[in-house]
């Protein structure tokens, strides 16, 4: 492994996406390696301790909790989970006495990515809140949809299960065994000195501070900050290292693609907390995460004990990431990532039944006719990307802000009658909304 051409192209990466700084860590055969490149905040070094808001990674530190609860013997993973919260079966009958716990780590659910309109104050209030109202996309069991209100309820359960807040429980349970620090955007432990992400203009790249805007109950899914090196000591003990905080066989579970979940958009299968991902024959695992103004990625090969972790504190780091993994590759550490074009062959005019409205939670996807081959997607009606349709409903993007091209979506069908009745975009699936009668 080529650290120092690593390295180098890493600060040139950053230079060329506008990101302020970077971490990057490595474990393999037995060694670490870290470096750190660009600033924390103007003026103000990035260093390899640093905190960065790692977003949606939270969730596999939500999951990892879960499953240490399962090799207690504390929770059955397909026991339904109004076996511990009664109260679901008030206000959501039929799913709370469906839900389990291996739906929501897996986001086979069908649960919408966030409620529509619920302000609860406490995790417990924000759950029901959201179970009154929400609209499920599909039974549990049956489909794919990320959703970050089922790693919410997944840390109520959490609360419940263990007497602590989930702050405390992934302190106590998590990462104290671990020797991470306890940072987090929002909370009992919200931390002044997390490192600031950055919104990067995509033409200009203009670089703006902006604050982590989390809320209070949605932190089970998105509120710790880490650094690359943090990231490495999870990783490693979810390949199997030391402290053995989860049985080996819970371990495996988290690394085994659940049935029907098809994060198309995102990755190559989903297990339980822990998206997987395919390269030369390897399956790496891990999670990708997005704060406000940043982008962190996390990849694990549990085949060879290689962990990987990037840290960045800019909006555009995701892309830097794509350009960095075939650096990786160069430079003698190839890492699984996802490539949706590998899914399209033949371009396809679209059928008539792909425009509509599609509606995830209180989001709303609406697809229109551009001309004979193109569709135009707006989010919440603001214009989103450019569509151009393939073999199997496949669709790529070109973003309407960036003019990026690396993402791609479909449509799916009803199989019942053959009709379009989803759109997936990211990994969320959006249903159709069929328009009420006057």
């Amino acid at each position: 492994m080529d650290t120092d051409l690593i390295q180098q192209r890493l600060s040139e990466l950053t230079r060329a996406h506008g990101v302020p700084g970077a971490q990057f860590a490595v474990h393999r055969h037995g060694r670490t390696w870290t470096c750190a490149v660009g600033e924390a905040s103007t003026g103000t070094p990035l260093t390899d301790d640093a905190a960065v808001p790692i977003g949606s990674i939270t969730k596999t530190f939500t999951a990892t909790v879960v499953m240490a609860l399962v090799s207690d013997g504390d929770l059955e993973l397909d026991a339904p989970l109004s076996d511990h919260l009664p109260e679901l079966r008030r206000v959501a009958s039929d799913l709370g006495t469906q839900l389990t716990a291996r739906h929501l780590l897996s986001h086979t659910g069908g649960l919408p990515s966030d409620p529509e309109d619920a302000h609860g104050t406490s995790l417990r209030r924000h759950v029901l809140e959201a179970f009154r109202t929400l609209e499920p996309l599909h039974r549990p069991g049956a489909g794919f949809s990320y959703s970050n209100i089922g790693y919410v309820l997944l840390g109520h359960l959490i609360e419940v299960l263990t007497g602590m807040s989930w702050w405390e429980a992934v302190d106590s349970v998590l990462l104290r065994p671990l020797g991470v620090p306890a940072r987090f955007t929002v909370g009992p432990g919200a931390d002044p000195a997390v490192v600031p992400g950055h919104a990067v203009h995509p033409r200009t790249r203009r670089v703006v501070p902006v604050r982590q805007s989390l809320a209070l109950v949605d932190a089970p899914a998105g509120a710790l900050a880490a650094s690359a090196t943090d990231l490495l000591a999870l990783g490693r003990m979810l390949g199997g290292g030391a402290p053995p905080l989860v049985a080996p066989e819970d371990l495996a579970l988290m690394r085994t693609p659940v049935r029907h979940a098809e994060p198309f958009g995102m990755a190559d299968g989903w297990g339980l907390g822990l998206a997987l991902w395919q390269r030369d024959g390897s399956t790496w695992v891990g999670h990708d995460g997005n704060g406000d103004g940043t982008s962190c990625h996390l990849r694990i090969n549990p085949e060879d004990g290689t962990v990987v972790a990037l840290t960045t504190n800019g909006s555009s780091g995701l892309p830097l990431w794509r350009r960095l993994v075939p650096e990786l590759a160069e430079a003698g550490l190839p890492v699984g990532d996802y490539d949706g074009f590998r899914n399209l062959a033949r371009r396809i005019p679209p059928p008539p039944d792909c425009t509509g409205s599609f509606l995830n939670g209180d989001t709303e996807y609406a697809v229109r006719a551009a001309d004979r081959e193109h569709l135009v997607l707006t989010v919440d009606g603001e214009p989103f990307a450019d569509l151009s349709l393939f073999d199997g409903l496949v669709f790529a993007m070109r973003d309407s802000d960036t003019g990026d091209t690396s993402q791609t979506g479909r449509f799916l069908r009803n199989p019942r009658d053959g009709g379009i009745e989803w759109i997936q975009i990211g990994g969320r699936l959006a249903r159709r909304q069929v328009p009420e009668m006057a």
